[in-house]
């Protein structure tokens, strides 16, 4: 869970700060003082950590807060604040050309996941109606080519390569061409990374830069290298001038240290991150969500956007309906699973939530959790179209549920289970629907006009 170390320190040291009425400037300090080992923890650079603490402490100790009702709430407030203003403050989207054609060059260091991010990007602009190309640039590492063309395949885009025995400069202006000439509107163009940074590299990169003239040149960086993602994107700003950069792989790094540093370093914006390994794992970076993550504040914005893309509206209107009149049985169950399933893993929705403490997720196992919703799916997979609709069938009928439970590789235990969930759920819908007629009367009664 990315900064889930950083979350979970920042939080205890804020929540000692919440329930005080009043503060004392030895109170600010020494809450300071944990911010700071916090942030360093993270692998947050040493120079932003002492400015961070110095503007933020400044603050926490002005007339505002040790006169306020709330001081704690303004604490956090500043804290925020100050986060956000560390990230970017508010989100930095692709630049697209005016012209009609917008070049993006992603650059960056061999094993940072430049291939597949191209991949994603591809998959994220063409959901926003764009017509994407794929370049490959890569000619030195081995099979980088045909990682790209598999890469494309998946996603549906076309993948533009001349070979490995073509100049990476010759196959970027070449790919300018063919996009023009196939009424694409985007290129994105896979570069050649090295396990260093070196002058033949920077060399190559600044002749493809020249022969292309790119809207976007994004440095893909990996998260989990730390402070060795903080110099490698302030050696490739300088040679290049980038326009931003993209985090890979912040899903697995508990820190965080390389988000919360590489603004303040090199003073160009994160504009995504990858959060997992499926093309579709890719989101905007917006700093004040983030921000509101790690302070276990949620981000409910992400949680409904992530919703409105994944949840057929109509689909879940239906379903609701079936559930306040009774009519929903076990094929809609499984619909409403799916539903939810399209929205990512609980791991990743769970921190969205507000007011959830990572550390009030410890010894839970989420991943159990999805494992359980598959054998749920299973269970009412190996059922038959009556059964799903009348789960009655199966309670009463002791070789149904022997005959469910071993086509679905489960138990008779299991498939009781969630027949007696399923019944629970309909039982407590009926004593809603209950308690809204009852609401209802009741109003009617003291109002008629609202009959």
């Amino acid at each position: 869970m990315a900064f889930e170390g950083l979350a979970s320190k920042l939080q205890d040291t804020l929540k000692k700060l919440k329930g005080k009425g009043k503060l004392s400037e030895k109170d600010i300090k020494e809450a300071m003082r944990e911010v700071k080992l916090a942030l360093l923890e993270a692998d947050v650079n040493y120079k932003i950590v002492r400015d961070f603490v110095k503007i933020t402490g400044e603050k926490c100790l002005g007339k505002e807060v040790m006169e306020s009702l709330t001081p704690g709430q303004q604490v956090i407030k500043i804290v925020n604040d100050e986060l956000k203003e560390l990230m970017g403050n508010t989100e930095s989207r692709i630049e697209f050309s005016t012209k009609g054609l917008t070049v993006i060059m992603l650059v960056g260091l061999q094993g940072a996941g430049k291939t597949t991010m191209g991949g994603k990007l591809a998959l994220e602009l063409r959901k926003k109606n764009k017509k994407p190309l794929l370049v490959a640039c890569d000619i030195y590492r081995p099979a980088a080519i045909k990682q790209l063309q598999v890469v494309g395949k998946q996603i549906d885009v076309p993948v533009f390569s001349m070979g490995d025995k073509v100049s990476p400069v010759d196959i970027a202006k070449a790919s300018i061409e063919h996009a023009k000439n196939n009424d694409l509107n985007v290129v994105i163009i896979d570069t050649a990374g090295r396990l260093h940074i070196d002058e033949e590299l920077m060399a190559e990169l600044e002749n493809i830069k020249s022969s292309v003239e790119p809207n976007e040149i994004l440095l893909v960086v990996d998260s989990m290298t730390g402070q060795d993602a903080v110099n490698v994107a302030e050696s490739f700003n300088n040679t290049l001038d980038i326009t931003g950069v993209v985090l890979t792989k912040l899903d697995g790094d508990t820190r965080g240290g390389a988000a919360l540093s590489i603004k303040a370093i090199t003073g160009k914006p994160i504009k995504f991150v990858g959060l997992g390994e499926k093309m579709n794992d890719l989101e905007v970076f917006h700093p004040d969500r983030m921000a509101s993550r790690i302070l276990g504040m949620g981000d409910i914005l992400s949680l409904i956007e992530k919703a409105q893309e994944a949840i057929d509206e109509d689909k879940a209107k239906e379903l609701g309906d079936k559930m306040m009149n009774l009519e929903f049985n076990l094929e809609d169950f499984k619909e409403s699973m799916a539903q939810l399933k399209k929205m990512g893993p609980m791991t990743k929705l769970i921190e969205m939530v507000p007011g959830v403490n990572t550390k009030q997720l410890e010894g839970i196992d989420l991943n159990q959790s999805e494992k359980e919703l598959k054998k749920i799916e299973a269970i009412i997979d190996s059922m038959t179209a009556k059964e799903r609709k009348d789960p009655t069938l199966v309670s009463n009928s002791p070789s149904r549920k022997r005959r469910i439970a071993k086509g679905s590789g489960t138990t008779v235990q299991q498939v009781n289970k969630l027949l007696k969930d399923f019944q629970m759920m309909k039982k407590m819908m009926k004593q809603m629907k209950n308690q809204q007629k009852s609401f209802k009367k009741g109003m009617f009664g003291k109002f008629p006009f609202m009959k």
